[in-house]
């Protein structure tokens, strides 16, 4: 009997694999590769979850890294078509193995006919591990610097788009075409999370923050060599990356002799790697910071990132009156002029928030000659990243980063635009650098008057006149302009547009007040992409309002909203775990949510943060942490912060 209940199980499972893959494939989730259109198939690696292979597509020279796992179950699929959902969502091919889809491979041996394994980019240098170990004698230190720097500027991609590796290792971060890329988004750690997590642990203990280490305590008080994963956030992976800089500099796995649980223990007591001799001291002090043992001394990756190239900067410059310009670095990166170049591109490609607009070279070297084409793709630019719901206190510096990079004077760019007031797209671009004050002094009334001359034929345009009117910017305050403006925009299918228009709704603003409507504005810009908007419709179902009360909606909705990199989406997903909303409580992935959002600039996240710290809710009690995060929320003005933080310190 129970044979036939274990036969029946694995149906079950076999037939919901299916279900979920077939749905991913309709979804465009996933592409599915005929497995037998692949042959050459070469063990590359193995690891905790699963081998790779590398092997050739249709028998060309195409190569495809095909990995598989060693327990492909429900929930080993549900990661990994999120993880693609992720990849298709965030373009951030620059820094990640790209995913290209799914194959499957039959077998009558099998226990089960459903062997799927993922089909990925193949990197031509194999891991960072084996590429040190092959190349580790012909790297200069400027090959070094350049692969930490990459290493550092792939991390803090994924940290602009609010995704959290904590499951860095050199196993599982690649070397192609000279460039260092990341395996995953953390894939490997999440299935790991779904599987035996404890046994598999300790070929990454190394690059583990202790912190995230608990040990037990048996009755005698003394601490057990059991050990299990904690607090999983931005400064774990800081640590990653000091213990990574190291094997940079090394060559060689660290600790490699003498993996063991002592292993944790020591590395919780302060247990570091020997320093190798004639490590430049710059680098030293950037990778010993980061595996400080405590996170709050840490850097943040930015820190990381410009240290670095101040180093390979300061490098370059005293390298440069040694060499002539026709001489080679010692090792296989290129020449020093190539070096220079690959930071300056390196730069304008990864570490931006939200990635640009590529310019050609040639683009750069004409740009006043070819001033309108410019001003096309900026215009494109702002109105894709209001599209996705960019945070307002975001968009300015985003659009100063854009010209920054390119090299292009913001002074030179405002005299440009005055003279070369001809079509829409450069009368609202002048007016928008009026309005933020960029090249110029702030000028509202000024702003004002071009985004009216240029809302004719300008959608964003016509949404800035709406926001005019509804804050007085440039013009005396008028709701129902405001409210006119927004619903022009909004029928255009301007996503912010229909935000907005559904905020008037909800509150009355310059039309009468009707939830339902603004239920209905809401959902169209969510559909479209928006992340505020997904916010704002999960409060409405967590509240009621304008619909029945839907928790499960809300939770979905605010989940939606954190995966595109909304602070409000990532604080209110927190709460939902706080709370037990729409899901069970886990006040482990509240805090970490929380604290995302809260490095994020959310008040009212650091707020939350400032309680759990203050009543040990769910994480160790902290007085100390609970006054930092109610400061830092108080500063932004948030009113109970500042009551709990008077409260705190007075007592």
């Amino acid at each position: 009997m129970s044979d036939n209940i274990g036969m029946q199980d694995t149906e079950n499972t076999n037939e919901s694999i299916t279900n979920l893959i077939e749905e991913a494939i309709v979804k465009e989730h996933l592409k599915f590769y005929e497995y037998e259109q692949f042959s050459n198939f070469q063990q590359i690696g193995s690891g905790n979850s699963g081998k790779v292979y590398r092997a050739n597509w249709k028998n060309s020279e195409k190569k495809f890294a095909i990995k598989s796992f060693y327990n492909f179950n429900n929930i080993t699929l549900k990661e990994i078509i999120r993880e693609l959902k992720i990849q298709r969502e965030v373009d951030v091919r620059d820094n990640i193995m790209y995913c290209h889809g799914i194959t499957k491979f039959e077998s009558e041996n099998h226990d089960n006919n459903y062997n799927y394994m993922l089909v990925m980019e193949c990197a031509d240098g194999g891991s960072l591990r084996d590429y040190l170990k092959n190349n580790f004698n012909k790297l200069a230190w400027s090959d070094k610097y350049l692969m930490a720097y990459q290493l550092a500027c792939a991390v803090s991609c994924l940290y602009n788009k609010g995704i959290v590796h904590c499951d860095l290792h050199s196993g599982n971060i690649l070397v192609h075409q000279n460039k260092i890329k990341l395996a995953d988004f953390g894939l490997s750690k999440r299935i790991r999370a779904s599987s035996n997590f404890q046994s598999k642990l300790f070929d990454m203990v190394p690059y583990v923050d202790p912190k995230t280490f608990n040990g037990q305590r048996n009755d005698n008080n003394q601490t057990t060599q059991t050990y299990t994963l904690n607090t999983l956030n931005e400064k774990c992976d800081v640590y990653s990356i000091g213990v990574l800089l190291w094997e940079i500099s090394s060559g060689r796995r660290p600790f490699y002799d003498c993996y063991n649980v002592n292993l944790i223990l020591e590395i919780s007591k302060g247990l570091r790697e020997t320093i190798i001799p004639d490590t430049p001291e710059d680098y030293i002090k950037i990778y010993t910071k980061c595996w400080d043992n405590e996170p709050d001394n840490r850097p943040t990756i930015y820190q990381v990132v410009n240290w670095l190239k101040e180093i390979i900067s300061n490098t370059v410059v005293t390298q440069n009156t040694q060499f002539s310009s026709k001489q080679e670095l010692n090792g296989n990166l290129g020449s020093q002029r190539e070096l220079s170049q690959f930071i300056q591109n390196f730069d304008k490609v990864n570490i931006q928030e939200i990635d640009p607009i590529i310019l050609s070279n040639e683009r750069e070297k004409v740009l006043f000659e070819k001033g309108f084409d410019v001003i096309d793709e900026v215009n494109d630019y702002i109105i894709k990243l209001v599209n996705r719901g960019i945070e307002w206190q975001m968009l300015k510096r985003q659009i100063i980063d854009y010209f920054v990079n390119y090299n292009i004077n913001l002074q030179e760019m405002y005299k440009w635009l005055l003279n070369n007031q001809n079509n829409s797209n450069s009368i609202f671009l002048f007016g928008y650098f009026n309005f933020y004050g960029i090249g110029v002094k702030r000028n509202y009334k000024k702003a004002f008057n071009l985004f009216v001359d240029a809302s004719k034929n300008h959608i964003f345009a016509r949404y800035f006149v709406g926001n005019c009117y509804r804050h007085g910017n440039g013009t005396i305050k008028n709701d129902q302009l405001a409210f006119e403006y927004y619903k022009r925009s909004a029928n255009k299918n301007f996503t912010n547009g229909q935000l907005d228009t559904g905020y008037c709704y909800k509150y009355g603003i310059g039309i009468e007040k009707d939830l339902k409507k603004a239920l209905y504005w809401y959902e169209k810009a969510a559909n479209n992409g928006n992340t505020m908007a997904m916010y704002n419709l999960g409060r409405s179902y967590l509240n009621g309002e304008g619909v029945e009360k839907d928790y499960n909606k809300s939770f979905e909705l605010f989940k939606q909203s954190a995966e595109g990199g909304y602070s409000g989406g990532i604080m209110m997903l927190g709460y939902c775990y706080h709370k037990g909303i729409g899901t069970k409580i886990d006040k482990q992935k509240s805090f970490e949510l929380y604290q995302s959002s809260a490095n994020l600039g959310s008040m009212v996240a650091q707020y939350n943060l400032g309680n759990m710290y203050k009543h040990g809710d769910g994480i160790i009690k902290d007085i100390d942490k609970a006054i930092y995060w109610y400061g830092k929320s108080s500063k932004q003005g948030y009113q109970d912060a500042q009551y709990k933080l008077e409260k705190l310190l007075n007592s």
